[in-house]
C-alpha cells in the first residue's frame, strides 16, 4: 500500500511561483502540495486554514508564527521559510513542540538594488511623470529632479546594506553621515560614512534620509514625529527595511502636510498595504510592495531551490539549515 502523502502549504506565494522558480519533481509523488497566495492576519483563520498541514513554506516574514499561533496546528511539524532566518516565527518555541525550522540562504544583490531603485525614482520623480506622459498630460515635464552630485545621504544604520549603499552614493558624488544606536566612529570610517553623534543631527542635515536597521523591540518606532519635524522640506525619506521602525501615522501627516519633499517605501506596518490606506492616495510618496529580496536569481538559485532542498531533507529525517 502506499504511503500516505504528506500535506504541505505554500503560503503568501503572491506572484505564484513555487514551481517556476524550483523543481519539486524529486519529491512531489510523496507530497501534498496546496498554494495558499491570499495573506491574513487574523489568527482565527489561519489556525483553521493551516490545521491539516504537516509542512508549511513560509514566504520571509508575510505570515507570522508566534507561539500563539503555533499551540493551534497540531499536525505541524516543519516550517520551510525562506531567507536565513525569519523573526515573524518563534523559532525557539516551535522546538519546544518538535517543529523544525529551516531557512535559505540568498543571490545576488537584489535589495542594495532595490534601494537605488527606489531612491532615484523617488527623487527624480519617475513614477510621476511615467504616469503623466502615459496619459498625455501637458506640459511635457512638470517637476524638477534633484540632482545628487553634493548632496546629503543620512544612513540610519551602516551595517552591510547602509555600507552598500554608502558605496554607490559617492560614485553619485554624494557625502554620506550615518548614525545608528550603536554606531562608533571606527565603523563609520571603516564604510567610508562621517560618523553623527546624534539622530537628530542626522535628520537635520541630510537631504536623503535612508533606513537600514533590523526591526526589534529595541528599534520598533525609533524613527518619530520629532525625527521627521527635523527634516529640511526639499528632503526625501527612504525606507526598504521594516514599516514598524517608523510612525507611520507621523510619516503620513508629514507628507499630507508636505513638510518634506517626499517618500519612498518598499515596507509598512500592515502588508499587504490596505487598499483604503492613505499612503495609496498620496502624491509625493512612491510606493513599491515589499520587493526588496525579490528576483528572479534570488528566487531560483536560493528561495525556492533551497525550499525544495529543505524540505527533501526533513523527509528523509536529515533536516538541514536549520534555525535555532
Amino acid at each position: 500500500m502506499a504511503s500516505e502523502r504528506v500535506r504541505v502549504a505554500i503560503l503568501d506565494d503572491y506572484q505564484n511561483v513555487a514551481f517556476k522558480f524550483a523543481d519539486w519533481s524529486s519529491i512531489k509523488d510523496r507530497l501534498s502540495i496546496d498554494s495558499l497566495p491570499d495573506t491574513t492576519s487574523d489568527e482565527d483563520v489561519l489556525a483553521k486554514r493551516l490545521e491539516p498541514y504537516t509542512i508549511i513554506c513560509a514566504m520571509r516574514e508575510r505570515t507570522k508564527f508566534p507561539k500563539s499561533l503555533i499551540d493551534r496546528l497540531p499536525n505541524l511539524r516543519f516550517i520551510a521559510t525562506t531567507g536565513p532566518y525569519n523573526a515573524g516565527i518563534d523559532v525557539a518555541y516551535a522546538k519546544t513542540k518538535g517543529i523544525v525550522v529551516s531557512g535559505t540562504g540568498g543571490k545576488g544583490n537584489s535589495t542594495l538594488e532595490h534601494i537605488w531603485a527606489l531612491i532615484l525614482a523617488t527623487v527624480r520623480y519617475i513614477t510621476v511623470e511615467d504616469a503623466r506622459t502615459k496619459a498625455g498630460a501637458v506640459p511635457w515635464q512638470s517637476t524638477i529632479p534633484m540632482g545628487l552630485a553634493g548632496r546629503t545621504l543620512g544612513l540610519v544604520g551602516v551595517g552591510r546594506l547602509g555600507s552598500a549603499t554608502a558605496h554607490i552614493a559617492k560614485a553619485f558624488g554624494m557625502e554620506v553621515i550615518g548614525w545608528s544606536p550603536n554606531l562608533t566612529p571606527e565603523r563609520a570610517a571603516s564604510a567610508g560614512v562621517t560618523f553623527i553623534a546624534t539622530k537628530e543631527e542626522l535628520f537635520r542635515r541630510s537631504d536623503i534620509v535612508s533606513i537600514h536597521m533590523v526591526l526589534s523591540e529595541r528599534t520598533r518606532r525609533m524613527i518619530t514625529a520629532a525625527d521627521l519635524a527635523l527634516m529640511k522640506p526639499t528632503a526625501f525619506f527612504i525606507n526598504t527595511s521594516r514599516g514598524p521602525l517608523v510612525d507611520e501615522a507621523a510619516l503620513v501627516e508629514v507628507l499630507k502636510e508636505r513638510r518634506i519633499a517626499g517618500a519612498g517605501l518598499d515596507v509598512f506596518d500592515q502588508e499587504p498595504l490596505p487598499l483604503d490606506h492613505p499612503l495609496r492616495k498620496l502624491g509625493n510618496v512612491t510606493l513599491s510592495p515589499h520587493m526588496g529580496y525579490v528576483s528572479d536569481s534570488n528566487y531560483e538559485q536560493a528561495f525556492w531551490g533551497q525550499t525544495v532542498e529543505n524540505i527533501a531533507a526533513f523527509l528523509d529525517g536529515r533536516p538541514t539549515r536549520v534555525i535555532g
